[in-house]
């Protein structure tokens, strides 16, 4: 039965001549942590997890314990286990997450309440933070500037044969973890349920020697490994037919995951075929760069260091003060000229009234972005244009409010950064789409905490 909290306690009047004291920001953000809104919405979707959550069962970890350890575990990117012993270390944190003296939950049931919270949900979380900025006086939301990064998913460098390599080794171990359930049933013959991930892995290895004498020479390696995975796929698919058949209890979960990864394995061996013998140049929509983690993208924005990255791109908008108003998870790799209208128009939704200054970099420029901007009545639009200019527009971009509002600009940049070092913003850990978007709305949350700990301390 979910609960709502641990009865009060204060432990510093349990341990005589112990002084503790908060950080003032950390005062502070257990001081917002109280708003009963934010609290409603984390404890809305906490109670879904079961038909029977609020009613039934033994008493879980309390919603109140679940926020505020998730908090501390963003605020200083920290994993689930870690985060468990640093609270269970730690007078302070015990107090701020308001477990006292009882026993801090478990990193996995940490881990699993986590994924009850739904993106939705820290959407309108950072709304109501940035609600609180406002009331707060630390931001009015007079200056706009908006950019895109790149966040990337926990895969590793995708190549056509580490991902033939992948999809024999997943295939593999369920057919030995069915072979245990069906084979005296099923009338297969034992060679259906062989293992191939040492072969795979053996030929994946050579092609990686040999790809250093170019693309000719591992032609044959790549017919072998191409082999293996078909191979692969055929055993399977008798397999899965006979769990289908049959349908034990216990086999239901290898017929889930031979569901999910037979496509995908599909896929991994027919753009192999494609790119490597008849050397075609598939679109990034038709890749599948992870077995994993399929939403990936594959995006390119001309970065000399990074030319080609895989996650999302992710698109922020950040008012003054350094809060992050707004932010949306792209699908695919648009053109950032397209994010200036529903940037703009949120910023208005939000705050009521739009930017007195907007920035965003040259990418963005457009006559009808400029235009647009007008029309709602944004006084300073800072938009550089991109190559050749006219000398009307020269002499616009030259003046000093202009030059002055490119340099406001550049902390956008800075705001990323301290996001990607503070909070693991650059490189999600969580899995699949959904918990992308936890973790992108997570680390954004951070930063508004931090920033709104900080401001509230230095006004008191």
């Amino acid at each position: 039965m979910l609960i709502e909290k641990h009865e009060k306690d204060n432990i510093l009047v349990r341990i005589p001549g112990l002084t503790l004291r908060l950080s003032p920001a950390l005062a502070a953000i257990d001081q917002v942590l109280e708003d009963e809104e934010l609290f409603c919405r984390i404890r809305a979707d906490l109670a879904q997890r079961y038909p029977q959550t609020l009613t039934a069962g033994r008493h879980s970890t309390p919603v109140e314990v679940i926020l505020r350890m998730l908090a501390v575990r963003h605020l200083y990117d920290l994993s689930y286990t870690q985060t468990e012993l640093q609270v269970a270390d730690s007078l302070v944190l015990r107090q701020f997450c308001r477990v006292y003296f009882q026993a801090v939950p478990d990193h996995t049931t940490l881990c699993k309440w986590a994924q009850e919270i739904q993106p939705e949900t820290l959407q309108v979380f950072n709304d109501r933070l940035v609600a609180l900025a406002v009331r707060a006086q630390l931001t009015r939301g007079r200056k706009l500037r908006m950019d895109g990064t790149v966040v990337e998913t926990n895969i590793h460098y995708p190549t056509d044969s580490s991902l033939l390599a992948d999809s024999v080794r997943v295939l593999g171990r369920t057919l030995q973890r069915a072979k245990a359930l069906i084979q005296d049933q099923s009338g297969l013959a034992k060679e259906t349920f062989r293992n191939r991930t040492r072969s795979a892995k053996r030929t994946a290895r050579q092609i990686g020697r040999l790809s250093r004498g170019g693309p000719v020479r591992t032609q044959t390696a790549y017919r072998k490994l191409v082999r293996i995975a078909r191979a692969t796929v055929r055993q399977a698919e008798q397999v899965f037919a006979a769990l289908q058949e049959q349908v034990p209890a216990a086999g239901q979960a290898l017929v889930e995951t031979l569901t999910i990864f037979l496509p995908r394995t599909q896929q991994v061996i027919a753009q192999t075929v494609r790119r490597v013998f008849h050397g075609q140049q598939l679109p990034p929509d038709e890749k599948l760069v992870s077995l994993f983690e399929p939403h990936t993208d594959i995006i390119r924005r001309g970065k000399p260091r990074k030319p080609t990255e895989y996650g999302h791109k992710v698109w922020l908008g950040e008012v003054e003060g350094g809060f992050v108003s707004q932010y949306r998870v792209l699908e695919g790799n648009p053109s950032d000229d397209t994010q200036w209208a529903p940037t703009l128009e949120r910023h208005c939704e939000q705050f009521g009234h739009p930017p007195w200054q907007a920035s965003a970099d040259r990418g963005v420029h457009s006559a009808d972005n400029e235009a647009l901007a007008e029309t709602l009545q944004v006084k300073r639009i800072i938009l550089p244009q991109p190559g050749k200019k006219s000398a009307a527009r020269q002499h616009h971009e030259r003046q000093r409010w202009f030059r002055r509002g490119r340099d406001y600009h550049a902390g956008v940049e800075g705001r990323i950064s301290v996001i990607d070092r503070k909070h693991g913003f650059k490189h999600c850990r969580q899995r699949g789409e959904k918990g992308f978007a936890s973790w992108v709305g997570w680390a954004v949350i951070a930063n508004n905490l931090t920033k709104l700990g900080q401001g509230l301390a230095a006004a008191v």
